[in-house]
């Protein structure tokens, strides 16, 4: 058994070669038909998050998009509501010639004096200055010739009838003499008789320049006064009344930059409406998306109850030491119990000699499943 002792060994050594080398083989084969399987579970992970991505994104450009226009609608309101537009009036005026100085009156608070609304006209907000003017419509008539002279009175009267503004104006047509008349009643003879064109004069007269304020102005008078010493009063055509109220400086400067205000308004807006979105509605915005297990097979219960990575591939380098050690562990008590086997052949003669090696096999035992203990 002494001969044979020096081919066992080598018989060992080469099954364990060839062991190492089987295993070997099959670490090979195992990670090139893993192989096709990682990159199909790979390019399917990367799809799926693309996919996820995109939706996302065109879900907070959605959300976004919505913001923005609600703000854009809210700073253009309240920009609106802070900007004064000026107020323009256009109002035909009727003289009474039952009067000896006939009068005409123009109320642009909304009430006339008899009580009775009228539809359409608007007061002046206060702190607008507001001017007056007057567009007499006079036919060149011989009659408005001998007249000459006249004037005109406008006052300003508040609601309980006091005078706020007075002005009195001098008024008369323009003077033409008797040859240039007759020489453009030659040129435009064709005209006048077709009704192109009129014998009459527009006369146009700023009366008032008047700041709104507490007591409000209500009432706006015009007075035909002739000239002292005669009663003779013009000929009229048509009377406007022409009310342009004129904005504060700052107001018109809002006015004239109301565009920047609509738009920095606005911004602004966006801006807290979307602080207060990610401070109180964060969902809203970026909403949690559950994964559904059954598309990801290699995930196990760990990535639902929210442990770590490194937790994950800590547990996963243990599981392969224990592996390594249990497959270490056998090998070496394959090769053991083929050296038992040897020995136990050839110690038929004294069986007090293998009580002992079976003693000192155990005890060997023991002391590697100790030192694989440690290992562990």
């Amino acid at each position: 058994m002494a001969l044979l002792s020096p081919f066992i060994s080598i018989f060992s050594i080469a099954s364990d070669s060839y062991h190492r080398a089987e295993e070997a083989v099959d670490a090979v084969e195992s990670v090139f038909l893993k192989a096709p399987s990682k990159v199909i579970h790979g390019t399917t992970t990367l799809l799926r998050k693309i996919g996820f991505g995109i939706v996302g994104a065109v879900y907070v450009c959605m959300v976004m998009i919505v913001v923005m226009l609600l703000a854009a609608m809210l700073g253009v309101g309240l920009v609106q509501l802070w900007i004064e537009e000026p107020v323009f009036m256009r109002e035909s005026l009727f003289f009474d010639y039952t009067d000896a100085n006939p009068k005409a009156v123009f109320t642009f608070g909304g009430f006339v004096d008899d009580g009775s609304i009228k539809k359409g006209l608007m007061g002046v907000p206060p702190g607008h200055t507001f001017h007056v003017s007057l567009a007499l419509l006079m036919p060149e008539s011989d009659h408005n010739m001998q007249t000459g002279m006249f004037q005109l009175t406008a006052e300003v009267l508040s609601a309980d009838g006091n005078v706020m503004a007075k002005s009195s104006q001098p008024c008369m047509l323009r003077f033409r003499s008797l040859p240039l008349r007759f020489l453009r009643t030659f040129l435009l003879g064709a005209p006048l008789l077709l009704g192109i064109s009129e014998e009459t004069q527009r006369i146009s007269i700023k009366m008032l320049q008047l700041k709104e304020r507490h007591p409000r102005s209500k009432v706006i008078r015009v007075t035909l006064i002739p000239r002292a010493g005669t009663v003779c009063l013009p000929q009229l055509y048509e009377a406007e009344i022409l009310l342009i109220s004129k904005l504060p400086w700052t107001k018109e400067v809002v006015r004239s930059w109301k565009w920047t205000f609509y738009v920095w308004a606005s911004i602004y807006i966006y801006i807290t409406m979307l602080i207060i979105i990610l401070s109180c509605c964060r969902p809203l915005l970026f909403p949690i998306t559950a994964v559904d297990p059954s598309h990801c097979p290699d995930s196990d219960e760990t990535e639902y109850t929210g442990e770590s990575k490194e937790a994950r591939a800590e547990g996963r380098d243990e599981k392969e030491i224990s592996e390594v050690l249990r497959r270490w562990q056998q090998r070496r008590r394959k090769r053991k119990a083929i050296i038992l086997h040897g020995e136990m052949v050839d110690s038929t003669e004294c069986s007090s000699a293998s009580i002992t090696r079976e003693d000192t096999s155990m005890a060997v035992d023991e002391q590697d499943i100790v030192d694989s203990e440690s290992v562990c």
